[in-house]
């Protein structure tokens, strides 16, 4: 588990270019999923060995100025509120704006560490200039330029000095499920169903829960942790940018977690926020179930089960080998079958396969399956083994590494799949010099 940091700050300031700057190392060995990373404002990053997640508030202000300025308030309150600390990025051209002092004013109440960036100074003139940031009342800032990375070094140390000791992992060794999902799609109903009685007040009002609840679930035999995301606050009437509120409180359950049982509203479909989820999930390496609920309230006519999962399983590809399980929480239908295959998923999460095993049914799939040959040249694949993470993760020697393709890849984790059945899981494979 990572500290959380959140960078805020107006409109154009170079918040995403500093953002992209930190993960961008981190993220080419993070995400080795061909194709985009899908979520532009959140990712890993270290520094001097200590992990910690990032998230760009900026890529989720949508509207006119006017509604800028609410939005920035309400960006920056639930940055103060889910971050462990804050980097406030301003800009040497404009200097001081009056945006920037409301930031400033709402930052100084804080007492979680914030850090003032002034971007783009990239000459002895503009260092000058930046000392009317003092003003903001912030003690003393860090001149950088995101866009050629300079200062960003003794920002980063000062970051890392200021963020609060991690403790370790959970001693507890149940496994830890989090419900997931955008608001309103039945999150709380459906851990009433199973634990069968309201301890969560549930409402029509998108964001009645407020913070994530660790419940211990032992019925059945299974017995479990179960993390509730918040649903989310509604903080005003305005109409709010619900999409950046779900993923930043679904951040940190997901990264705590074992298991992401990821409802949706079956009415709404499998829509963009409902996405994120999934990929933050995968890109975190966790097991993941998909839950349909009201799925009473489908015109079954239009709609069978099977075209609704084809058409889940078409958004979320290449990973498309997840558990899809049709629920109501109202009638508790299959509300069971759920946390059944939620526990199926983490033993597979948690399997070792003997180096042994693996070699004996891999080997004879390669030899009679071998890897294209690239460049005219051949590779040979001698050896295999899973990696000792908490996830499972594989690693492949060869002769040429680098000659492997992602298509080869694929074919690679699909047998793995098809051998050891690691539905709901994400595998990760590498190919290495011996």
């Amino acid at each position: 588990m990572g500290n959380i940091v959140a960078i805020v700050g107006r409109p154009n300031v170079g918040k995403s270019t500093f953002f992209n700057r930190l993960i961008q190392r981190r993220e080419a060995i993070i995400d080795s999923v061909s194709g985009v990373t899908r979520d532009r404002h959140y990712g890993k990053s270290d520094w001097n060995g200590k992990r910690f997640s990032l998230i760009d508030t900026g890529g989720y202000v949508k509207g006119s100025d006017d509604i800028f300025e609410e939005e920035i308030d309400k960006q920056v309150e639930l940055a103060i509120e889910e971050a462990d600390s804050i980097i406030f990025m301003v800009d040497v051209e404009s200097g001081v704006t009056s945006m920037d002092e409301e930031v400033a004013n709402l930052l100084r109440r804080v007492n979680k560490p914030v850090l003032l960036a002034v971007n783009k100074v990239d000459n002895n003139k503009r260092l000058a200039n930046a000392v009317e940031f003092y003003s903001l009342g912030l003690g003393d800032y860090f001149p950088i330029a995101s866009t050629n990375g300079s200062g960003t070094g003794d920002l980063l140390d000062a970051l890392i000095e200021a963020l609060p000791e991690v403790e370790d992992e959970e001693e507890s060794e149940l496994p830890r499920f989090a419900v997931v999902g955008r608001p309103n799609a039945g999150k709380s109903s459906f851990i009433n169903a199973l634990i069968g009685e309201d301890r969560y007040i549930v409402t029509d009002i998108a964001g009645t829960t407020r913070d994530s609840i660790d419940t211990r679930y032992n019925r059945f035999g299974f017995e479990f942790n179960l993390v509730d995301t918040a649903g989310i606050r509604r903080k005003s009437k305005v109409k709010e940018n619900l999409e950046f509120y779900s993923v930043m409180r679904s951040v940190r359950a997901i990264e705590n977690c074992d298991v992401c049982l990821l409802v949706l509203d079956a009415t709404r479909g499998f829509d963009g926020q409902v996405q994120n989820i999934f990929w933050l999930a995968q890109r975190n390496n966790k097991g993941i179930v998909i839950l349909v609920n009201k799925w009473d309230l489908v015109d079954k006519e239009t709609n069978t089960m099977k075209e609704y999962e084809a058409m889940i399983r078409r958004e979320i590809e290449p990973f498309t080998d997840v558990p899809i399980v049709f629920i109501s929480v109202l009638t508790k239908q299959r509300v069971f079958k759920a946390i059944e295959t939620a526990v199926k998923v983490f033993e597979s999460r948690s399997r070792k396969i003997k180096t042994r095993q693996l070699n004996d049914i891999m080997l004879p799939i390669i030899e009679k399956n071998p890897p294209p040959a690239y460049k005219g040249k051949f590779v040979k694949i001698k050896f295999c083994m899973q990696l000792p993470t908490p996830h499972p993760q594989f690693a492949f020697f060869c002769n040429l590494p680098q000659y492997v393709r992602d298509p080869y890849k694929r074919f690679i984790e699909n047998k793995l799949r098809q051998e050891f059945d690691f539905e709901g899981v994400p595998v990760s494979i590498f190919f290495r010099k011996k």
